[in-house]
């Protein structure tokens, strides 16, 4: 039985390898100490996933460690010598970092580098998949020439058709603390796979969503803006107008290209992974579409100010993706996200006003 080890297996991405891998009959050992509880207080808390997992899932074991921890990262590396890491554990708020600056590079920065050293001394032929960001691009996809229509911002710039591709630079641009953080150990994933020649990846996601997100205002846009509206609460948007414009992509689709990358995988790669053209939306758009299915109108206010290094239009550019694995595609419409999103939250309404 092939063996597999999830960093951050209680979040969104972690959960939804967790649960493809153990239908495929693995071994599945997770990594997570809900850490995000901490990030984000209540409202981002995970052990609900964390107990869901453990609940159905046989072949899953999990394991409380904080990946600062490198003890305890090599000593399970050591231990476990796992076929495939899949690191999605991070801190993921571009306004926590600005406030919590060493906490913030040390789980994205310094955790990524303990996984990636105790993987090259225990399992050095081990797939190593990480989930990074496109926030490594910092503020430059503001630089590309933009229109601004009815309801969102567009590219004006026809290299730009199909979105943003794995080429474009991440240099002389605005991060933020959190994208510092996540260049460094963006660039270290590749940097182990080159050198070391280890099969190494990492995954630049766009806006990563799915009915299992603990969304909260600092971190999760669509679960957050569709909570809002289930449970009637006013949503902030900063800045833009509310145009800007975000790929959305299921968290199934990441766990099945994170499969297909592992069955054939290459050393040091890139994928900007993300919802590409058919899956985006603008925040407005979002408010429609949201209100069209609870029947809700949607609450609102403005902030007249964009958060630092925010992207006004981003779309991921999926045709590096679709060329080296020509066997997985997009699975999960914008339609399909929203739909199970919203029956999750209402599901959860429903659960917590019968236990009141």
């Amino acid at each position: 039985m092939k063996k597999l080890l999830v960093t951050g297996s209680s979040g969104l991405i972690g959960s939804e390898v967790v649960e493809y891998f153990c239908r495929e009959d693995w071994q599945v050992h997770g990594v997570d100490n809900n850490m995000r509880a901490d990030f984000f207080g209540p409202g981002g808390d995970t052990r609900w996933n964390q107990q869901r997992l453990q609940a159905i899932h046989t072949n899953f074991r999990h394991h409380e460690l904080d990946i600062r921890d490198r003890f305890g990262v090599n000593q399970l590396l050591e231990t476990l010598q796992p076929d495939v890491i899949v690191h999605t554990a991070a801190q993921p708020s571009h306004d926590l970092a600005a406030s919590r600056p060493y906490d913030d590079f040390d789980v994205n920065a310094v955790g990524t580098l303990n996984l990636l050293e105790a993987t090259r001394r225990h399992s050095p032929e081990a797939v190593f998949a990480h989930m990074s960001t496109n926030k490594v691009y910092g503020d430059r996809p503001n630089s590309i020439a933009l229109k601004e229509l009815a309801s969102r911002w567009e590219y004006d710039d026809p290299a730009y058709a199909n979105g943003i591709a794995e080429d474009f630079p991440i240099d002389q641009s605005k991060h933020s603390i959190f994208g510092a953080s996540k260049v460094a150990g963006d660039v270290m994933v590749q940097e182990y796979g080159r050198y070391f020649g280890m099969k190494t990846c990492c995954l630049r996601g766009g806006c990563l969503t799915g009915p299992n997100h603990s969304g909260v205002e600092l971190h999760g846009f669509l679960s957050y803006l569709i909570k809002c509206n289930v449970e009637g609460r006013p949503y902030k948007v900063y800045g833009y107008k509310g145009k800007q414009v975000r790929d959305n992509i299921h968290s199934y689709d990441v766990a099945r290209f994170i499969h297909a990358f592992a069955e054939n995988p290459r050393c040091g790669e890139v994928y900007n992974i993300g919802g590409g053209r058919g899956n985006s939306c603008s925040i407005l758009e979002a408010f429609d579409h949201i209100a069209s299915l609870s029947g809700k109108p949607m609450q609102w206010e403005y902030v007249d100010k964009n958060r630092e290094g925010d992207h006004i239009c981003y779309i991921s550019d999926l045709d590096k993706m679709r060329t080296h694995y020509p066997g997985w595609d997009i699975t999960k419409s914008l339609d399909d996200i929203f739909r199970e999103i919203y029956e999750a939250n209402r599901g959860r309404e429903k659960t917590f006003v019968t236990v009141a």
